[in-house]
């Protein structure tokens, strides 16, 4: 073997071994497509969105430690509190001032001071009353200061406070009682001794202000499933307003149609043989009307969404941004999820963005379903918007925020993984074109959001919040019902009032409806309302002057004042409604947003009644006000036990103020008739189920600024449209190999309850 032939052989090896290194080295690395990369949009906000922060678990701590010891009273925690103790019923961040907030924001003033607002609930004083106190500068409390009068008018009668858990567990003590007093009627009509029932609060409490009287309804219950569709016909009105338990009364008993006095005399009337018992077996679990559990065995996974190179949006304390917004979030304990400065490239286009109120309004010809008015705002909207479930409330390798609360309790409680956030694929172009004239070429975007989402679980009924932020510059806001339907005893002319879903249980019509407050602040603060609508009008055709042609034409009108602006709910309205800036686009148009509504309401209870004005917000789909710091929400916690003098009444925000070049606010109702059917058993699905609204950019911009997103598709026939490198969906088969590392399942929506 010659020289040359030993040395090709030796550079031969050397590649060999040279690139068996680099297998060896690179075996187990992602490929360079799969290596996280940093959202695009820096975080540059400093902290200042800490402004519209909830409360953390230390400050509530420390604002409940400063009122016990400065109050110069005995507060009882709320969650053992009597009627006649005084507690602290609640403690929620005091949002500062608009005018303070912009100050800091954009004139560089001074950070507002960071305070608290109390709730306390002073039953051991000659004069019962809730009041509201706010406490400051957090995190080390100096001073507080009694805003009940400024904010309500005068005191807030102690008839109207919630009912707290406490006091649901006195009068399950009372029903109990006095079901013992039944025992023969109970055994016959629902094989129980009556501490296996369920009850259900209903609501309001009465006719007139300063009652307290509840309908409450028993369900047969089962462990695993929804008692809501399982009612055993028999329903009482407990009286629960004296501050003293001992004096509590049960008044009245219903069942299947009769009314009765007592337990007593319902026993007495079966014993006597004068009352007609439908008896119906305790449910088996494996035959339960409404069990959730699988009936199949699990199959293949479906589609699972990741990004392969990890989240293209970033989350920093309260503070989220995505491709060009930039948004504040929050969470009220009563009324729910809450955003605020809300930016679209710099650009403030909302200043608060907020959930007021959840009504749900029942009919039956059952005593419980027929008064049923839920307002959930009473009950805990954000409260009870509990642990998200990874992968199926929300998208697996979505981002998890824990929320805080303080109510009923002197202890912060949390809901961990409450928040979800994240990027959704909606499988849609937002828009796109294939031309197949003049020159060839495809164009398109992929419909890609941004979601911040919660979901509320009130009683039976489970509502999902969206808010979701479009590379379009438009905000979407939706929200979905699904849950367990709530039902009456099937009795007499029943089906007048909804469907039968099972061999007892009417499906009790309803309608869902839902207030939103929208403070726009387009291109400034100062704008005004315009609307534009389509007319015809019927013209000479102008080349021949021999013909008419219907000619359809833009009508376009400015609405001066808050009358004018007021729409009545399921009355025709303008298609065309705008905030508009007195600021003109690049071509002379006025810089605008405009809302588009996506709902099908029921019908709003009539103004004759005497609770309506607790809830008139509902007479109008879409109402703009001027803002006001004195009407920071359409309604009250308080409404709900005491809707005949309402704490907060809408409608008195309406008062035919101008509106032109003033900072606005839009307050939008959307919702929807509910008659239940069998296929809302065993839950509600959500299709179907969802209503909203839009804020769409209109003339605000000169072009859709979609056009600068990074996810533009173009390419031409004179392409190679698989080249990476002309066609970014090429790029894509090597992005399969960067499956996510999912984190493992786990859930502990349970603990806090």
């Amino acid at each position: 073997m010659n020289m040359k032939t030993v040395l090709i052989l030796l550079v031969l090896a050397l590649a060999t071994i040279f690139a068996l290194v680099c297998v060896l080295l690179t075996r187990g690395r992602a490929p360079n497509t799969c290596q996280h990369q940093p959202p695009e949009q820096e975080d540059t906000n400093d902290g200042q969105s800490l402004v519209f922060a909830d409360l953390t678990p230390e400050e509530m701590v420390r604002v409940v430690r400063y009122l016990q010891g400065n109050l110069g009273v005995q507060l009882v925690d709320a969650s053992r509190a009597k009627p006649s103790d005084n507690c602290i019923a609640s403690v929620d961040l005091q949002v500062p001032a608009k005018a303070e907030v912009l100050r800091f924001l954009d004139g560089g003033g001074a950070r507002p001071p960071r305070e608290a607002l109390a709730v306390l609930y002073f039953g051991n004083q000659p004069e019962p009353n809730v009041t509201e106190y706010v406490v400051g500068p957090l995190p080390t409390p100096a001073y507080h200061r009694d805003v009940t009068v400024q904010k309500y008018g005068g005191k807030v009668p102690y008839h109207r406070r919630p009912v707290t858990g406490r006091e649901y567990m006195d009068i399950n003590v009372l029903i109990q009682r006095e079901l013992r007093k039944a025992p023969h009627f109970l055994t016959a009509c629902c094989e129980s001794d009556g501490t296996d029932l369920a009850i259900l609060t209903t609501a309001p409490r009465g006719f007139k202000s300063g009652d307290r009287a509840t309908w409450f309804v028993l369900f047969h219950s089962l462990a695993g499933t929804g008692y809501y569709l399982l009612p055993v016909g028999l329903e009482v009105l407990v009286e629960h307003r004296d501050l003293h338990v001992s004096r509590w009364q049960l008044r009245q008993v219903f069942y299947n149609g009769q009314y009765f006095a007592s337990t007593g005399d319902l026993e007495a009337a079966f014993v006597a043989d004068l009352l007609e018992v439908v008896r119906i077996e305790k449910p088996q679990a494996e035959a339960v009307l409404g069990s959730m559990r699988p009936r199949r065995l699990p199959g293949s996974p479906g589609p699972l969404q990741y990004e392969p190179q990890g989240p293209r949006y970033s989350v920093r304390d309260n503070h989220v941004t995505f491709q060009g917004w930039s948004i504040a979030f929050g969470m009220n304990p009563n009324s729910g999820p809450r955003l605020f400065d809300i930016r679209y490239r710099g650009e403030r286009i909302v200043y608060e963005l907020s959930l007021q109120e959840a009504l749900a309004l029942y009919g039956s010809n059952c005593p419980g379903g027929m008064s049923t008015r839920y307002l959930d705002g009473s009950f805990g909207i954000g409260r009870f918007a509990y642990e998200l479930v990874r992968g199926l409330d929300c998208p697996y390798t979505a981002t998890y925020v824990d929320r805080h609360y303080l109510v009923e309790s002197d202890t912060p409680k949390t809901n961990q993984n409450s928040l979800c956030i994240f990027e959704h694929d909606a499988a849609l172009p937002l828009r796109r074109h294939f031309s197949d004239s003049q020159s060839l070429y495809y164009g398109g975007l992929r419909k890609n959001t941004l979601v911040i989402r919660a979901i509320s679980t009130l009683i039976n009924y489970d509502y999902i919040w969206d808010f979701m932020f479009h590379s379009s510059g438009a905000v979407e806001v939706r929200v979905h019902a699904t849950g367990y339907i709530s039902s009456s005893f099937l009795h007499g002319r029943g089906t007048d009032y909804g469907n039968r879903v099972g061999p007892h249980t009417l499906g009790t019509m309803h309608l869902h409806h839902i207030h939103y407050k929208v403070d726009l602040d387009v291109d400034g603060q100062l704008n005004s309302l315009e609307t534009q609508d389509m007319g015809y009008k019927l013209v000479k055709e102008p080349w021949g002057m021999q013909n008419t042609i219907e000619q359809l034409y833009l009508r376009r009108e400015r609405l001066e004042r808050e009358d004018e602006a007021a729409f009545l709910l399921n009355a025709p309205m303008p298609r065309y409604i705008s905030f508009a800036s007195p600021n003109p686009n690049k071509w002379g148009h006025p810089r605008s947003y405009r809302i588009q509504i996506a709902s099908f309401a029921g019908e709003h209870l009539p103004t004759s009644s005497p609770m309506e004005r607790s809830i008139s917000w509902g007479r109008y789909q879409l109402a703009v006000t001027r803002r006001k710091e004195e009407e920071p929400t359409s309604t009250s916690i308080y409404n709900q036990n005491d809707p005949w003098t309402p704490t907060v009444a809408f409608a008195d925000f309406i008062n035919n103020e101008t509106i032109t070049n003033e900072d606005l606010v839009a307050w939008i109702s959307v919702g929807f008739l509910h008659v239940p059917h069998a296929e809302d058993v065993p839950n509600t699905v959500t299709v179907g189920n969802g209503v909203g609204f839009f804020l769409r950019p209109y003339n605000y911009f000169s072009e859709d600024p979609s056009v600068d997103s990074p996810d533009s598709i173009y390419f031409s026939s004179e392409q190679d449209t698989g080249a990476c490198g002309a066609n970014p969906l090429a790029c894509l088969p090597p992005a399969t190999a960067c499956a996510p590392h999912l984190p493992p399942f786990r859930y502990g929506g349970f603990l806090n309850l």
